[in-house]
């Protein structure tokens, strides 16, 4: 009885923390709600792998309680079974239905593969992007459109964006979950790859290969949006901005500490993210809430924010931080 009672203790645990577990998720994280045809691709050759595992097990556990049943010690029988030494007809079986169950499988992941693996870097129809990883953040370079950007990645919902990804020091890799599957970027090499969004929305971006200190905190966000909307984006991004009186002592602190790694021209580039638009992203440093409270400790400590990066910790005066955070949140599109 004892026995049974620790089984129905454990079943009820596992039942709970399954229950539990179906609540976790971000739904703009998660391969398992694809917002894009490759997604729903590989979402489907899960689902057929899931159904031939679940099959198998059922098949052997349905097997398995048969012969419990089937051919148990009767009460008083103490005869020797007869001995059985094989069965072609079974042996076939057994051997032809695992190979038949691994082509259901096969043939999908194999088409798949091929499908996705394309090169559509040179398709007209396709939206360039080169994407450039960094410990611990993401460039982003609209080459037909002169755009250099970082963290943010827009790009317009229906039309297929092609990537040519590589990485400036480690490997890295490339991978919104909701669009498809991840590519590794590597040092001196570079990759291609390609998501296409079916419906706009904001989904979260992730470095998939270990790379240092700050691997779990090197996020970027994808902005799917109507093709419109993008074009109205590319040219805020490519219109010269005007810097407001009340943020030009900010701007001098800018020139005089940040400069010479961070850029704030539409296709500027430098050691550090380019921060044209700084001021409509979400995030600070990809992963912190956009205020000025967060953005005076990235400034002041960022090794403490984001351990590992390459920001050198800029000694400023508390005046010289608020008029370098005013003038940062004017760099608006």
């Amino acid at each position: 009885m004892s026995r049974w009672n620790g089984f129905r203790r454990l079943a009820s645990v596992t039942a709970l923390m399954a229950l539990a577990l179906t609540g976790c998720g971000d739904p703009n994280l998660s391969a398992l709600q694809p917002k894009g045809p490759m997604a729903q691709d590989q979402l489907n050759v899960i689902m057929i792998s899931l159904g031939v595992m679940i099959f198998v097990i059922a098949a052997v556990l349905a097997i398995y309680v048969y012969v419990l049943v089937k051919f148990r010690r009767k009460k008083g029988d103490d005869a020797i079974p007869k001995q059985v030494e094989g069965s072609h007809i079974l042996e076939i079986i057994w051997t032809v239905i695992p190979i038949l169950l691994l082509v259901i499988i096969a043939v999908p992941t194999i088409m798949y593969t091929f499908k996705h693996s394309k090169d559509y870097t040179k398709d007209p129809d396709a939206l360039l992007v080169k994407v450039t990883a960094h410990q611990f953040w993401w460039q982003f370079e609209y080459p037909n459109y002169g755009i250099n950007t970082s963290q943010d990645l827009v790009i317009p919902v229906g039309k297929k964006v092609a990537f040519e990804v590589t990485s400036a020091d480690v490997n890295h890799s490339f991978w919104v979950p909701v669009l498809g599957g991840k590519i590794d970027t590597n040092p001196g090499m570079t990759n291609i790859w390609h998501y296409i969004a079916d419906e706009p929305g904001v989904f979260a971006g992730k470095c998939a290969e270990l790379c240092g200190a700050s691997h779990a905190l090197m996020d970027f966000k994808v902005r799917a949006v109507p093709q419109e909307e993008f074009d109205a984006w590319t040219k805020k991004m490519t219109t010269p901005k005007t810097v407001a009186a009340d943020a030009a002592k900010g701007e001098q602190v800018f020139k005089d500490n940040c400069l010479a790694c961070h850029a704030v021209t539409p296709n500027g580039a430098g050691l550090g993210p380019n921060l044209n638009g700084f001021a409509d992203r979400e995030k600070i440093a990809g992963i912190r809430e956009h205020n000025d409270a967060n953005l005076k400790e990235w400034i002041t400590d960022p090794q403490g924010v984001k351990p590992g990066n390459k920001m050198p910790q800029v000694p400023l005066k508390e005046d010289q931080l608020n008029d370098l955070v005013k003038y940062l949140n004017s760099l608006k599109q």
